[in-house]
């Protein structure tokens, strides 16, 4: 598959490797609403934030939207969309990285870009998602009137690109019907089965049981399907479905024979559609009125309306999923998650995440009426914390941060393991069991063994106290008593702290 090259390529993809694991360190001075939320709300720059959230969401976000900056060539008040060409490409491939290995198996993403880095987005995602699983590019006509001030064309419409985790079984949410949609279904017949409307017999496809002539009820013989065409139904089926008055011959009986398509037969949603205008999910400038609404002036210049977030959120999630966000920006991923009940998480590096996201959720979890609200009922409730980039897992030594406690240092330790996140905070040293093999963790006197380096030695009396498993074992300790032929006969595998994990 053909890749895109740019300066200092090879340093740039292996960028999220080297990023260090860092705490998220809750603040609750800014948290608000219930305080079991899931829910949360991350300040920090979104590299390092992602990379801190894999232990624990590795695998498990349904649906990813990101706004990232569209490298322009202007300047926006609040992040710097100047950007050179190779810089961006270095700026958006270790994130979408990470937002790889964050995505649900039944998960998708959701890129909004412009025509300024758009294709060179689309060979980088390619790259890192695989082009099988590239879904479609979606045009939302952003502008309600052509821009007289553009020196060639008026740019009115935006990309949204859509990657699933794996195109074979994702499958989006159909969109509900419009008024419009079942505006055109009639029914002159006073059928009993309800409203309906016509739908072609015939069609250019060839059919090998779909050549015959037609004898109409009313008199008139048809020698067979307008010139080039077939009959999409075999005869026998025809007059099944005429005697079951299935078949609309016209108001005279003269017309070419159609079928009638009830209301109550067609599937209560329809399949969505990749040109969405904006008297659907709204334009820019309705996405400008939800801001001043909310803040009293234009924070941003290119923010997203909520009818557009929650179009994304209706194709791709249903009720409880997990909605990610690392490019926040006013909030409103966010605030549109938790009107429609998703749970969310919201990243954003700026001064912003503080003076704007969170009032923005807050006046949502007081029962705020703009945007969506109206549209999906909501009232209010829910809530959301805070959380801020703490130290490293790692200190500059090498050594486990001494602010670790257990049940973060096991959440690492199971992800180098399998790649997966850790379901259930760890409060023992058991992990779990992935592949019939047992991933063990002795750290911070979690036997109960207080003293200095009590319980994370693996001594044989040690082992002897470990849950019995058939299988097997991956024990992570400070150190190891027992021979290396003891460790073989029982197929463990030692491994030492903090060395071989910093290095997985």
């Amino acid at each position: 598959m053909p890749i895109l090259h740019w300066l200092d390529r090879d340093k740039h993809v292996r960028a999220a490797d080297s990023v260090p694991y860092r705490l998220l360190e809750a603040d609750d001075t800014h948290s608000a609403g219930d305080p079991a939320s899931p829910n949360m709300l991350i300040q920090g720059d979104n590299l390092d934030a992602l990379k801190a959230l894999l232990p624990f969401y590795a695998g498990r976000v349904k649906c990813i939207y990101i706004d990232p900056p569209y490298n322009t060539r202007s300047a926006f008040e609040h992040y710097d969309d100047n950007l050179e060409h190779s810089q961006w490409l270095e700026l958006i491939f270790p994130r979408l990285t990470i937002l790889h290995s964050l995505l649900s198996e039944d998960g998708v993403i959701f890129i909004s870009i412009d025509d300024n880095e758009g294709h060179y987005l689309k060979v980088v995602t390619d790259e890192i998602w695989g082009r099988s699983n590239f879904i479609t590019n979606v045009i939302w006509r952003k502008n309600y009137s052509p821009k007289s001030s553009a020196r060639h064309f008026s740019e009115d419409h935006d990309h949204i690109l859509i990657y699933a985790r794996n195109s074979d079984t994702w499958v989006p949410n159909p969109m509900p019907r419009s008024e419009k949609q079942d505006k055109a279904y009639k029914n002159p017949d006073n059928d009993p089965r309800g409203i309906w409307k016509t739908s072609d017999l015939s069609a250019r496809n060839f059919y090998s049981l779909g050549k015959y002539s037609i004898q109409s009820p009313f008199g008139r013989k048809i020698e067979g399907p307008p010139e080039g065409r077939y009959w999409t139904i075999s005869e026998e089926n025809f007059w099944r479905l005429a005697e079951d008055n299935r078949i609309w011959w016209g108001k005279t009986g003269q017309s070419i024979p159609q079928l009638k398509r009830f209301l109550t037969d067609v599937k209560a949603g329809v399949t969505p559609q990749t040109y969405w205008p904006y008297e659907d999910v709204g334009h820019t400038q309705d996405a400008k009125k939800e801001i001043v609404a909310l803040f009293g002036t234009e924070v941003f210049l290119t923010p997203k309306p909520e009818a557009l977030i929650q179009r994304i959120l209706h194709i791709a999630t249903n009720p409880g999923d997990l909605v990610l966000d690392s490019f926040l920006g006013s909030g409103t991923t966010a605030a549109v998650a938790h009107k429609m009940g998703r749970r969310y998480i919201g990243i954003e590096m700026g001064d912003h995440a503080v003076t704007h996201c969170v009032p923005r959720l807050k006046k949502v979890i007081e029962g705020e009426q703009g945007g969506i609200s109206q549209a999906v009922g909501w009232q209010c409730g829910g809530g959301f914390r805070f959380y801020r980039l703490g130290e490293p897992v790692f200190a500059a030594d090498g050594c486990i941060n001494p602010a670790i406690r257990f049940p973060t240092l096991a959440a690492h330790v199971w992800f180098a393991e399998t790649a997966t996140a850790l379901r259930e905070p760890a409060t023992a040293p058991l992990l779990g069991i992935h592949d019939n093999t047992a991933i063990v963790l002795l750290y911070n006197g979690i036997l109960g063994d207080k003293r200095p380096n009590g319980g994370n030695v693996l001594t044989a009396k040690l082992l002897a106290a470990l849950p019995p498993h058939n299988g097997p074992k991956i024990i992570y300790g400070e150190a190891c008593r027992i021979p290396a032929e003891r460790l073989k006969e029982r197929a463990i595998t030692f491994r030492q702290t903090p060395y071989d994990l910093k290095t997985r």
